[in-house]
């Protein structure tokens, strides 16, 4: 492992430009769950385990409709959550990480929680390809507007994940509001936002020489973020304790979780240094 680890500093020595990707798992050591299988995601929300919906069913635009209260009960937990989370100091590891980089980094994740924002990365370099629970539209589209929702404090009935309090509302047409976020079966999302962000990105990887990605915590199940970094020019690291499979030739492949990984490389680039 500390030949791993060692490569992994040289790779970043090399590179002038560093791309994370990240999947949830990236948020595991700040304690945010990451709702593996069926099983794990009751366990997170046993109310919603006792009358067996599954994820598929909850985080679904058509849920908004026919349960109401309780789909707004999962996400205002889960957005009062995220606003509760430190997140781990392996957010500074990578952030210092790309400061000494040229073009220093950018940071592509399918995670909406918007920890990479509160640890301390530039807004501008961060594209949140399904969206984020910070940011609301409205749920009948009666425009194309997306609003924070830093006055949004839901109250929720943990035990029953139920809604107590008013749902958000549309300044417009003060109906629901809805998280805008990319939900299963979603025909409804606003994608504007995170187009300008995917924008931003491009720009910048056309700026890249010697890019290097450095990829945490994600997953096959949905594999986005995965596809992103392989479909990428550049070297590749691969930052998983149950998929860490790469390609020879690729890169270096990890098998751990993310905090260990990412002090692992610390300790290593601080030796080279």
């Amino acid at each position: 492992m500390s030949d791993d680890y060692a490569r992994c500093a040289e790779l970043i020595a090399q590179a002038d430009g560093l791309l994370i990707t990240a999947g949830a798992g990236m948020g595991v050591d700040s304690g945010l769950p990451d709702f593996r299988g069926a099983q794990g995601f009751w366990g997170v929300y046993p109310a919603l385990g006792r009358a067996r919906i599954a994820f598929e069913r909850i985080a679904n635009p058509a849920a908004f409709a026919s349960h109401p209260r309780l789909v707004w009960g999962f996400y205002g937990h889960r957005l009062n959550l995220y606003r509760a989370t430190v997140p781990h100091a392996g957010f500074d590891i990578l952030r210092q990480i790309g400061e000494q980089m040229p073009e220093g980094c950018f940071v592509f994740t399918s995670n909406v929680d918007g920890q990479f924002l509160k640890a301390g990365f530039d807004g501008r370099r961060i594209n949140e390809c399904h969206g984020s629970i910070h940011h609301l539209q409205c749920l009948a589209g009666c425009t194309g507007e997306i609003w924070a929702a830093d006055d949004y404090r839901p109250e929720i009935d943990e035990e029953h994940c139920l809604l107590t309090s008013d749902f958000p509302r549309c300044p417009h047409c003060h109906g629901m509001a809805r998280p805008n976020i990319l939900m299963f079966g979603d025909c409804g999302w606003l994608e504007q936002r995170t187009a300008e962000q995917d924008r931003r990105m491009s720009d910048w990887l056309r700026q890249v020489e010697r890019l290097l990605v450095i990829e945490i915590g994600a997953g096959t199940n949905i594999p986005t973020v995965r596809l992103m970094g392989e479909s990428l020019p550049g070297r590749l690291i691969r930052i998983n304790p149950g998929e860490p499979d790469l390609g020879e030739g690729k890169g270096v492949s990890i098998a751990r979780g993310g905090l260990e990984a990412l002090r692992g490389i610390e300790a290593a680039l601080s030796r080279l240094s």
